[in-house]
């Protein structure tokens, strides 16, 4: 009996993941936004967890790089508080729009959309103390040309964390929407960083610090 709970539990899974990676496919913002948040993705994201070992200081400036339907983006400004700047950066103008009508609907004056380009965010050149990015890792080309780039947007003692599926996420690994681990460190290094934390208490994916040498 067991045995064909865990069946119909996994197939119940597999349609959940094809109805959303439909949705994902389908164009509209809202969708994407749905797809992007995942099945019961509070629950493996551990978004509070998170946070805390960002260690994000009130007033600090960081840019969600990938920001997509503004997943992170809210508790990071809850995060960086009043005084402190968070911009959501992506891609997709439908994406930026989104978030934008929910931010002003939210009054959350400290979130500043930006349009960004596929080889640059168009971050302000005054800088961050943060970039943060999670599921975008493996979208990026060229990665180790663009993160050395990135390093013009730090301002000094400035991170890069990186949240990324790994292998241990069948789904991901069926769509190949991820990148192993020992990837991101060794692009990182080739891009000019030294990694100075890594996190495991995420399932399905990587999470790690990386400071500018």
């Amino acid at each position: 009996m067991a045995s064909v709970r865990t069946r119909f539990g996994d197939r119940r899974l597999i349609l959940k993941h094809f109805f959303f990676a439909a949705l994902l496919l389908a164009g509209c913002a809202r969708l994407k936004q749905c797809a992007y948040q995942g099945v019961n993705r509070d629950q493996w994201q551990q978004p509070q967890k998170v946070i805390a070992a960002l260690q994000i200081k009130p007033g600090a400036i960081v840019a969600d790089l990938g920001a997509g339907g503004g997943y992170f983006t809210f508790k990071l400004a809850d995060a960086v508080g009043r005084e402190g700047k968070i911009y959501a950066v992506d891609v997709d103008s439908g994406m930026i729009d989104l978030v934008a009508n929910e931010a002003k609907q939210k009054a959350a004056a400290n979130i500043e959309m930006i349009l960004a380009r596929p080889d640059d965010p168009r971050l302000p050149k005054t800088g961050v103390d943060l970039i943060f990015t999670s599921n975008t890792y493996h979208h990026i080309e060229n990665r180790v040309a663009y993160f050395a780039k990135l390093k013009n947007y730090l301002r000094p003692g400035g991170r890069v964390a990186i949240i990324e599926y790994d292998r241990r996420s069948w789904f991901v690994g069926l769509l190949r929407h991820y990148t192993p681990s020992e990837f991101i460190k060794r692009e990182m290094e080739q891009a000019g960083y030294l990694l100075s934390q890594e996190f495991n208490f995420l399932d399905r994916q990587s999470f790690l610090i990386f400071a500018a040498k």
